[in-house]
């Protein structure tokens, strides 16, 4: 068997492992079983646990970003942009949710250096996020009112709170992918929209 194929079995068997188990409760012994290889051949491709998370980690955040960009047409306008790559989001973590629980809750306890290498991803969705929310702002105003803090934070927030809604939808069986993005952009937007016309809400005093 190639060796790239049985690579894949190995990844897609530590994947469902350490999404379903943990990744300290995962061991290697389990996941070699899974993959239908023997231990010591997963030490001999991915020389350790460590190293075998890691590239769960780098081959999952790939395969999410890539499933978000795919999902939006450059040239849309950006509230259109934005709700397919959303759905984009939902559909790929509801069909992945072993993935999911690698990226979003393993990787960031566990800690160093797996945190990092999931803020990887998480800044380059957020930098998409900021684009898109820039690019309203211009499309509203000729000289757009929100300043460069403003976006960054607005995009940082949105994140957020796809990620918050993407483990609480995987756990809803009812809750489609479209009913995810929908929500969270039915909340997100309408905000969106009031800034983008200049009217910002402030404490009252």
């Amino acid at each position: 068997m190639p060796r790239a194929v049985r690579e894949r079995q190995m990844l897609d068997a530590a994947v469902r492992t350490f999404g379903q188990r943990g990744y300290r409760a995962a061991s290697m012994d389990e996941i070699a079983e899974l993959a239908g290889v023997s231990k010591p051949l997963v030490y001999l491709y991915l020389n350790s646990k460590e190293e075998l998370f890691t590239a769960c980690i780098r081959r999952e955040a790939a395969a999410l970003i890539e499933a978000v960009r795919r999902g939006v047409t450059p040239g849309d306008p950006a509230d259109r942009q934005l709700w397919d790559g959303l759905r984009a989001f939902f559909t790929h973590t509801a069909e992945h949710p072993d993935a999911w629980a690698v990226l979003h809750s393993q990787a960031r306890t566990v800690g160093e250096p797996f945190a990092a290498e999931v803020n990887v991803m998480r800044e380059e969705i957020v930098a998409f996020v900021t684009l898109l929310i820039a690019e309203a702002a211009r499309a509203a105003h000729q000289n757009p009112s929100l300043p460069d803090r403003e976006v960054a934070g607005l995009a940082q927030a949105l994140v957020g709170a796809a990620e918050s809604l993407a483990g609480w939808a995987i756990t809803q069986p009812s809750v489609s992918a479209n009913q995810a993005a929908a929500t969270l952009m039915n909340f997100a937007w309408a905000g969106l929209g009031d800034l983008m016309e200049g009217r910002f809400w402030s404490p009252s005093r």
